[in-house]
């Protein structure tokens, strides 16, 4: 079985936008690099990545989510999606995100985003999951790395720094992965 990458970014870039365009571009990427593209399944980033990944030939795996579902009524999983696997909860939801994949790639986003890139790391940290490459795609993200890596001898070792990756773009994201 191809390795998978799980996508993790905003729901709220819309097609025509700089940042769905990336999203898209990333998916694609991927697909052709030999992985199969795991998202959140619904709208944003996770469309986007779907559906780059979809368009080159590839296989989507989306992650829904009863419990989204009821706090955003309407909401529905992304046409681009192969594959679909249905938790009750958010947490169940995440951890299968994070745990199931063997590689994860951050795109812009806000809290929701923010949460998954500190929850793969964490697992990372304390080696409750198998090391894989963890890698946050664009300034913001950097910006918030660098602060704690400011602070490394006290909060951050320098092995656990090396956890995780900052990069400019897609390609270099696709790039820093470990080859299938």
């Amino acid at each position: 079985m191809l390795p998978i990458v799980v996508v993790f970014g905003s729901s709220r870039p819309r097609e025509g936008t700089t940042s769905y365009d990336e999203a898209r571009e990333l998916g694609r990427l991927l697909s052709q690099s030999g992985y199969i593209v795991s998202t959140g399944a619904y709208r944003g980033v996770m469309e986007a990545a779907s559906r780059g990944a979809s368009e080159a030939g590839g296989h989507v795996i989306g992650v829904s989510c009863n419990q989204i579902e009821t706090m955003v009524p309407g909401l529905e999983v992304n046409q681009w999606v192969t594959e679909e696997i249905r938790y009750s909860d958010l947490r169940g939801r995440l951890h299968h995100l994070v745990v199931e994949s063997q590689a994860a790639i951050a795109m812009p986003g806000g809290i929701g985003t923010l949460l998954e890139i500190a929850y793969t790391w964490g697992l990372l940290q304390c080696e409750e999951i198998p090391n894989k490459e963890l890698i946050v795609v664009g300034k913001p993200w950097s910006d918030i790395v660098n602060v704690l890596m400011e602070q490394r001898g006290d909060y951050v070792d320098d092995t656990h720094r090396m956890l995780l990756k900052t990069v400019d773009t897609v390609a270099e994201a696709v790039d820093g992965l470990k080859n299938p």
